[in-house]
């Protein structure tokens, strides 16, 4: 097979040289390429025509999200944000995944021993994704607030959620179709320490539900969405006088701290048969295992369909052990769990059984 083929784009000599080092490092990577700034950078893509692009998010002239803007809506390419641990930093990186970035890695802090050492993994990942052309993106106002829905009442049941590459833009179309009173809700996306906290900041702020970073100890409530953190603890559900997060510390699970697997398995030994699992865009397994534990525990089982995945890689390992008892495209996800957990709805249903019978 050809090696992939990489432009690095980054305004720092140090930052081009170290990302193009680890990537060197992986036989099947071939950098084509570097630019200092988006101007280069497009002559670049004309001449090189790379399979991926690592994009720094901050960059004299034209930033890293005006310039993914132009790639997403003229030129699909995979991209993989490079962005600062910062506030803002981590801030731009969520709103480039949401515009279309595959991915986001952070850049090293001092005494980073091995700088980009998860690079070479994610741009096999993103070499695989399906990238396709979207219209230029309207910020902010393109995500819909889903407003209290009165004919819907959740029913008490948990809805736990997995994802990884792909993921930030799956979870956002997903959440703003979810109402103020949604089911409670955990996730675990696959994301580096720090932009968890960007990402749930973020969510809250364009939709309906309140979204927080999950922490020891909340109260899993209807209106609540719960992302795990990033970083060395796993996400678990516990029934301690009615279901609750827990952080727990632990090795990784399935390649992932905090692991998918682990959420779902615990949502099956605690929620049993009063949850629903689903599982979307994302590289590798992590998940399938949980879900099918879910699933012989009679919880209800969706997950995200091949066309609309970036990735079909969770979602297919998950639907290959028989995880999976639904598959549906993205923009169906949310109604079938809201159909799933609405307590009039199954009022209804249960009153027009009971007059036929």
């Amino acid at each position: 097979m050809s090696p992939i083929r990489v432009l690095v784009v980054d305004d720092s000599a140090t930052m081009r040289g170290l990302i193009s080092l680890a990537l060197r490092r992986d036989p099947e990577i071939e950098v084509v390429a570097t630019a200092s700034n988006p101007l280069t950078a497009r002559d670049s893509i004309k001449t090189h025509n790379p399979d991926v692009i690592t994009l720094d998010v901050e960059m004299p002239g034209m930033n890293g999200l005006e310039f993914l803007e132009k790639i997403v809506r003229l030129r699909p390419t995979p991209v993989i944000m490079v962005s600062n641990l910062t506030g803002e930093g981590t801030e731009t990186a969520i709103e480039a995944m949401q515009i279309g970035a595959v991915d986001c890695i952070a850049k090293p802090g001092p005494g980073d021993s091995q700088p980009f050492a998860e690079l070479p993994r994610m741009v096999k990942a993103a070499a695989g994704a399906r990238v396709r052309t979207r219209p230029a993106s309207n910020g902010e106002t393109k995500n819909r607030r889903r407003p209290f829905v009165a004919a819907y009442e959740p029913d008490g049941r948990l809805l736990v959620i997995g994802s990884s590459t792909g993921g930030v833009e799956a979870l956002s179309e997903l959440i703003s179709q979810l109402p103020e009173n949604c089911p409670p809700t955990a996730i675990v996306q696959h994301m580096p320490p720090d932009f968890t906290t960007s990402l749930a900041a973020r969510l809250d702020r364009l939709n309906a539900p309140k979204v927080i970073e999950a922490y020891d100890g909340a109260p899993l409530e209807a209106g609540y969405v719960y992302i795990a953190p990033g970083g060395t603890k796993h996400l678990e559900v516990q029934d301690n006088n009615g279901l609750r997060c827990r952080l727990r510390a632990g090795s990784p699970v399935s390649g992932h701290s905090p692991s998918v697997d682990v959420l779902f398995t615990s949502a099956a030994q605690v929620a049993k048969s009063n949850a629903i699992g689903v599982i979307l865009t994302g590289m590798g397994r992590d998940g399938a295992q949980g879900l099918l534990a879910m699933r012989q525990a009679s919880a209800r089982t969706i997950g995200q369909d091949e066309a609309t995945s970036l990735i079909y890689g969770m979602p297919r390992a998950a639907f290959e052990v028989g995880a999976v008892e639904r598959q549906l495209p993205l923009d169906r996800i949310a109604n079938a769990v809201l159909v799933m957990t609405n307590l009039r709805g199954r009022q209804g249903r249960d009153k027009c059984h009971s007059q036929t019978s």
